[in-house]
């Protein structure tokens, strides 16, 4: 089927959930749009929910009966977060790539501005959600750390620290790529949104260090 003129079909982009480690980072580092830093910060929060379901599975047996329930929830959250991280990380990319294609569309007519003008505002707006999104995210794996911290295996503590620090570059990075999309968002309600999302992250990076420095205290002589 051929285009409509002034269109054209969407870049596709490979899945990064799918994609192995190496072939992922060389697309990282690679002269091209997507994956990019979006992408990053989802995949570091997928790194912060496996690592504190990894300290959770540590933390199973007779020594930790009395918070068996709560690691049990801890696990079951933090593994549906990994996954819920990996989608963002796959739709934030196949965002980001739909605003290079809303800057490629013609704009030799007044109709083909003003349509540019359009898919360029909207697509701006679909790159900021994956990243808001992620926000949220990461607001629980810090708040997962934080349960686990007092509780779990003292031998794996620091993957703890590991965990937060991960959900801490997840939720700076996103607050970037929100804002760098804010300003093309002409919807005034979904930036009114937008800027109360990115209002929460000044006090949940604060969070994350304050896991990451109670762990470094347990490891002081």
């Amino acid at each position: 089927m051929s285009e409509s003129p002034g269109t054209h079909a969407p870049t596709p982009v490979p899945a990064v959930r799918t994609t192995p480690l190496d072939a992922y980072l060389g697309r990282l580092a690679a002269r091209e749009p997507a994956p990019g830093g979006g992408a990053a910060a989802a995949v570091h929060a997928a790194q912060g929910a496996a690592l504190v379901a990894m300290v959770a599975r540590y933390s199973t047996g007779p020594a930790y009966a009395a918070h068996a329930e709560a690691i049990a929830r801890i696990t079951t959250e933090a593994d549906d977060l990994r996954e819920r991280a990996l989608t963002l990380a796959d739709e934030d990319a196949a965002a980001f790539t739909a605003v290079t294609d809303a800057y490629r569309l013609p704009k030799n007519t007044p109709a083909e501005k003003s349509a540019r003008s359009g898919a360029i505002a909207a697509a701006l707006l679909g790159a900021a959600t994956p990243p808001a999104t992620l926000l949220s995210l990461t607001e629980r794996i810090i708040s997962l750390a934080e349960e686990l911290l007092p509780v779990g295996n003292p031998n794996v503590v620091t993957d703890v620290a590991a965990a937060a620090e991960a959900a801490r570059a997840a939720a700076s990075t996103a607050r970037v790529n929100v804002e760098v999309n804010l300003g093309g968002i002409k919807d005034a309600e979904a930036r009114e949104r937008l800027t109360a999302t990115l209002g929460r992250t000044g006090p949940l990076l604060a969070r994350a260090e304050a896991v990451t420095a109670e762990v470094r205290n347990r490891l002081r002589p």
